[in-house]
C-alpha cells in the first residue's frame, strides 16, 4: 500500500516533517509502487475513518425514517380496510405550524387539507406530538393508525371506528 504525503511544517509547531497533507508519494512500507496514488485520511495514526454500523443494521435507521415507515404501514392497513386507495397524498412533518386552525383545540396530531383546484387532498401527520404521546413502538404504531383513521373518516364522512 502506498501513501500520498507532502511534508509540511506547521507555523505553530517546531517538529519539522511530522505533518502530512497530500503531495508526493512516500516510499515507506513494503510493496510501494511508484506512479499510482492512493489518498487517505489517517489523522493522528488512529486508522481510517469508517461508519459505526453498516447500512443494513437497524441502528442506521433514524427515528424519523421509522416513523415514515409506520405512516406507510398505517396507510396500507387503511387501504386494505377501505378496499380501495386512500385518494390522498401523505406527508409527515416534525411539528404543526404555530397558527392552529380555529376548530383545533390543543396540539394537533394530524391534519387533512381538502383538495383544491389542481391539488389533491393531503394528510399530514405531525411526528413530534405523536411520538411524545406514545410510550413504545407498538403504542406509537396504534396511535399513527388512529390519527390517520380520524382524518380519513372526516374526509369520507364516516365514523372513525369503522376504519379501525
Amino acid at each position: 500500500m502506498e501513501h500520498w504525503r507532502e511534508t509540511v511544517t506547521a507555523p505553530h509547531c517546531r517538529c519539522p516533517g511530522r505533518h502530512s497533507r497530500g503531495g508526493t508519494p512516500s516510499t515507506s512500507g513494503p510493496g510501494t509502487r511508484v506512479g499510482t496514488v492512493t489518498r487517505r485520511r489517517d489523522r493522528h495514526g488512529r486508522g481510517m475513518r469508517g461508519p459505526l454500523a453498516w447500512p443494513r443494521v437497524p441502528v442506521m435507521t433514524t427515528r424519523a425514517a421509522r416513523f415514515d415507515e409506520m405512516v406507510l404501514d398505517a396507510a396500507e392497513t387503511l387501504e386494505h380496510r377501505l378496499g380501495h386507495e386512500l385518494g390522498v397524498e401523505l406527508a409527515v412533518e416534525d411539528v404543526p405550524p404555530s397558527d392552529p386552525a380555529p376548530w383545533e383545540d390543543g396540539v394537533p396530531l394530524g391534519r387533512l387539507f381538502p383538495a383544491e383546484r389542481a391539488l389533491a387532498a393531503r394528510m399530514v401527520v405531525y411526528r413530534r406530538p405523536v411520538t411524545h404521546r406514545a410510550h413504545d413502538e407498538a403504542e406509537l404504531a396504534a396511535l399513527v393508525l388512529e390519527v390517520m383513521a380520524e382524518q380519513l373518516a372526516r374526509m369520507y364522512g364516516r365514523d372513525p371506528e369503522d376504519l379501525l
